[in-house]
């Protein structure tokens, strides 16, 4: 039978100021956003108008890509999609944070759910997304007669503390699973518990950093939509708490996700924003952990306040008087580490050098995995500047450390160094390096 031709999608493209070529790079270009390799060109695009209905993840791509166009959200059937991919949750867990928490990490546990979890595509115009909650039901699950104590709070962070440390010193999937299940299984019936307004709503911001610590897994492991949703529960339940110092953490987070995959938009740099605001009246690591991140994304829009928020970032470090904690302390590694990001991208190299060599420097025992990264921007740093001998001792350093780490940022990074080495490849000792990244138990994994 003859197809019919896609008018809605038109009409979105001629809005959008855009041919079907013009088109087609840009999907291109989310696409790249998100590791795929997307093969669209001018004729793909123009099936597409005469009614051909792309597969996903083309469905969720093209949405993304005119709504970020557009300056709005594009629904499905705004464009013709009728065959776009089902939603990962259901619209009821949508409208309260703890059931769509809890149905994610019982998701999770399932590794045909968890697979299908993980293949969604990363949005950035859902960022402008209210952090308020709507009327939440009661979660879904048994009622409890015990109360709910400060005993049980205590536990959350103690938790919380035990999985970052896990995460940190082995890489994010070492533990994403052990999260999931401490989640659903101890952290959701403690949820249903009775309790005074105050312990409840300090439950809650301690399962919205347990959200966070899940989130970050998950972007580790290269599933940054579902990454995304982790961090939207964590900052809908930090609303929901009144726990604006938590709030903070979670929108800086999330604008920390979408820089390191590349989007620098006012967008995202509107919730750097955001954060900073909600932790204007949090202890000092907090504001210098949203100050030097703001820095981070100013460094593309204005040098200026770029600097002045660093500026700020170090001083305010230089007051808080941490209380050790995931989320109460903030390392001095952690902080010239984004030091060295804007200066970066302010084209400072020299700057950004010696700041990663002070991350380095101050980096802990159980920071192995940051400081397996920090080596490695510190090798392309140097290489970036001529200086190949050095470069090649800190990605033999990376090297050395890899068999540790489960991290897709650790194998992104080795991948890249393939790339940066590649020019140098009939030098003996970097013939010799390659040799070991490309190995079979290297990049294979």
């Amino acid at each position: 039978m003859p197809r019919t031709a896609n008018t809605q999608l038109t009409l979105l493209l001629e809005a959008a100021g855009w041919g079907p070529a013009q088109f087609a790079a840009a999907l291109r270009g989310i696409a790249a956003e998100q590791g795929l390799r997307l093969i669209v060109h001018l004729t793909t695009v123009r099936r597409w108008l005469e009614g051909t209905q792309p597969r996903p993840p083309l469905p969720a791509l093209i949405l993304e890509c005119l709504s970020r166009r557009l300056g709005r959200r594009i629904m499905a059937h705004e464009a013709g999609l009728t065959r776009a991919p089902a939603p990962l949750v259901e619209a009821a867990w949508e409208a309260d944070p703890t059931r769509k928490l809890i149905h994610l990490a019982r998701a999770e546990l399932d590794p045909h759910r968890r697979a299908v979890l993980g293949a969604g595509v990363l949005t950035a115009t859902t960022l402008a997304l209210s952090t308020q909650s709507e009327t939440p039901g009661a979660p879904d699950g048994p009622a409890y007669s015990g109360r709910a104590a400060e005993s049980d709070l205590e536990q959350l962070r103690a938790m919380a503390s035990v999985f970052a440390t896990s995460a940190d010193r082995y890489g994010g999937q070492h533990v994403r699973a052990a999260l999931a299940a401490y989640l659903a299984h101890e952290v959701a019936p403690l949820l249903h518990r009775p309790a005074h307004t105050q312990v409840h709503r300090s439950l809650l911001a301690a399962t919205a950093r347990l959200a966070l610590l899940l989130g970050s897994m998950c972007a580790d492991s290269g599933h940054d939509s579902l990454a995304q949703h982790y961090h939207q529960i964590a900052a809908r339940l930090a609303a929901d708490a009144d726990d604006h110092t938590t709030l903070a953490i979670a929108l800086r987070t999330m604008a920390t996700h979408a820089h390191d995959l590349g989007q620098h938009t006012p967008a995202v740099l509107n919730l750097a924003e955001r954060a900073d605001q909600h932790a204007r009246h949090a202890p000092p690591a907090v504001r210098a952990y949203t100050q030097v991140h703001l820095a981070v994304l100013n460094a593309h829009h204005d040098r200026h306040a770029a600097v002045a928020a660093l500026l700020r970032a170090e001083r305010l470090h230089i007051e808080a008087d941490d209380e050790p904690g995931p989320f109460s302390s903030y390392p001095a590694g952690a902080l010239h580490y984004q030091r060295a990001q804007a200066l970066a991208t302010l084209k400072d190299r020299t700057g950004a050098l010696t700041a990663l060599t002070t991350s380095l420097r101050l980096r802990t025992p159980n920071e192995r995995l940051p400081a397996a990264l920090t080596r490695a921007r510190l090798a392309e740093t140097h290489l970036r500047l001529g200086h190949l001998e050095p470069a090649l001792t800190h990605w033999q350093a990376l090297l050395d450390a890899y068999p540790t780490l489960l991290s897709m940022r650790a194998d992104q990074r080795l991948t890249a160094a393939v790339q940066h080495l590649r020019p140098y490849q009939r030098r003996a000792d970097v013939a010799c390096l390659l040799d070991r990244i490309t190995e079979p138990t290297s990049l294979s994994r």
